[in-house]
Parts: structure tokens; sequence; C-alpha cells
């Protein structure tokens, strides 16, 4: 079969490898879409730290069940699945208290382990999340992204009638503001690429600030009649941006970190005690892949608005390439297999 692979940073290819058939508790899928992650970008380009190679990347995977145990949620051949690509020990002290995307051993598949841009993918059968069977193959895989958003909110505490500012107007920032709104909360989308910001607003994103032409904290500050806002989510990965977090945040209020800072960042102590804030980390998701389907399968998100490009299993290489060199001309590019 078929299978993506990166070698070393910078070279990728598509290669044949064998069809592995599934072990006790797997089962078997015939992929039939999948997503290019920025997590794969920074695997091409050797940016994860996280990645180790040759690799198979891919995580954003949906498929076709072709076999499966018996007695699993339900699921049965013919059925249309998203993956829960996270895999955890269930030994650790994370997993036994159920947070199992902070286990001390996990494996994200196309990261620590063999991805899933292949034709057929072997994985444990109880990872798997069904979907409507007709709900399109090309929005299903933006689920993983948008249960990563999800978590970030719910990390947050957001509740409705409060404010949230996200840093960053890629997918992650994108798809947690509509969610926002979902939650009757009022986001607030900071970029530093006008494109994106007037994207965000065309899809009915009301609130957006370009940090290089206007002074947010006065912006903020005007739109939360000087409380500043009760929840940031910090999903830029810019070391300025976390530091600038503090802030953005209300007294009282809330941060979530979800982008993943190359360098360390030194924030100011002294102002997270006065203000008392609550710092909280956002690593993957856990249990949110129902609430995101829901949330694409019903029309409560324009999922469909981040995607730039659907493109053929042949065409990943020169694609990744090129989102490599001119990120700013992609959102979501999907593949159909």
């Amino acid at each position: 079969m078929k299978a993506v692979k990166i070698n070393k940073p910078y070279e990728i290819d598509i290669v044949n490898i064998d069809r592995k058939e599934p072990k006790e508790g797997e089962a078997l899928l015939k992929i039939k879409s999948a997503g290019i992650c920025g997590s794969d970008i920074g695997a091409f380009r050797g940016a994860n730290q996280l990645v180790s190679y040759p690799r198979i990347i891919g995580h954003e995977l949906a498929g076709e069940v072709l076999s499966i145990p018996e007695n699993n949620e339900g699921i049965e051949v013919g059925d249309k699945v998203i993956v829960d690509p996270y895999l955890y020990c269930g030994e650790c002290y994370p997993c036994k208290i159920g947070r199992t995307n902070s286990c001390e051993n996990l494996e994200v598949l196309g990261v620590q382990t063999d991805g899933g841009m292949v034709e057929y993918l072997t994985h444990p059968a109880d990872m798997l999340k069904k979907v409507p069977n007709d709900m399109e193959w090309d929005l299903i895989p933006i689920a993983e992204p948008l249960t990563i958003s999800l978590h970030g909110l719910h990390r947050g505490g957001l509740k409705a009638g409060e404010h949230i500012v996200i840093n960053g107007a890629g997918t992650i920032g994108l798809l947690a503001a509509m969610a926002a709104q979902q939650y009757d909360a009022t986001p607030i989308l900071l970029d530093v690429v006008q494109d994106r910001l007037d994207f965000a607003k065309k899809i009915g994103i009301e609130h957006i600030i370009n940090i290089t032409k206007k002074n947010e904290l006065e912006e903020i500050s005007k739109i939360t009649d000087g409380r500043m806002a009760e929840v940031v989510l910090e999903a830029s990965g810019s070391n300025q941006a976390i530091k600038n977090t503090i802030e953005q945040v209300s007294f009282a209020g809330r941060i979530v970190f979800t982008g993943w800072p190359k360098e360390s960042t030194l924030l100011p102590t002294g102002m997270i005690t006065k203000k008392e804030l609550d710092i909280r980390g956002g690593r993957t998701s856990v249990n949110e892949f129902e609430e995101a389907i829901d949330l694409i399968y019903n029309n409560k998100i324009n999922a469909r608005a981040v995607l730039t490009k659907i493109i053929d299993l042949d065409e990943i290489p020169k694609t990744i390439k090129d989102i490599e060199k001119n990120p700013g001309n992609y959102l979501k590019v999907n593949v159909r297999l």
C-alpha cells in the first residue's frame, strides 16, 4: 500500500509498504480522508522535537471500517469513523484520573509512532469514534483539530457572556472562535496577518485585532468595558504572545496555553499573583470528539470555511513543501485517499 513518509527533514516521499493486519483489539480501516496538520509541516522542516525519523505522518484521519472486534461501542463493518490519534498507556497517574491526553508515555500518530497517511490503517478499536454515515468525508478530519480548540475552551472554563481573547488566527484559533460563539461567549481574535483576520471577519467573527496595526490592550479594554478578557487562549506558540496574555486577561481571569513555543518564556510572576490568575496548559484533547462531530455535522460551526484545498495522496509531498514555504496561503488542506 502507499504511505507518506518523511525520511529526514525536508525529504518526503510516497512509498510502498506492507499492509498490516489487525492485532487483537484492533480494527482495520480503509483511510478515506486525512488532514495535513501544522505538526506535519513541523516534522517536514525538522522543527518538531518530538518527531523521530523516518516517520509516516498523519493523525487527522477518517476511514471506513473493514474489520473490527465484536461489541465495540456499536461500531460495525462499513461504518464511518474518525481516529483518536493519542495513544496512552493507561497506567500512569494522568491516565488513571481520566486525563489520558496528559499521559506520561503519550504517543501521537505521525509523531512518536507511524501515522495514518496510508491507504489502510490498523488502530485500537476502542479509539475510534463513529460519525454519521452521511457526514462528508472532506469534513470529518476537521473534527480532530476542533477537539484541540474545544479542549482549550474547556480548560479555560469558558462560560456564556464571557469574552475570550484568542491569540492566533490559524486553524485552531479560528475553530476556537467559532466554537466560543456556540458557547454564547464573545471571541476577540488576534493575529499579525491581516488576510487571516479579514477572513475571520467574513465568517462572522466580529472582533478582530491586527496587533501590528493597533494597540491590542486598548482595543480589548474597549470591547470588554475596561475589564479585559475573562479567558485568554494562546494558540500561536509565539513567546511574545505568551507574555502578552498576562496583560490581556482580566483580574481573576484564566489563561490557557495551547500553542507550543520553541523556547521558554519569562513571565511576570508578580502580576500573576496580583491578578490571581489561573494559568493552565492545554495539550491535545480528551473526550471532545463527540462534541466536535456534532458541531460540524449539524452546521453549528462553518468547518468547510477553514478548508483551503482538497488534494489526492500523490499530491501530498509537493503540497507540504509549498505549505512550508508559503504558510500564509493555507489554513487546512485535506487529502482524499
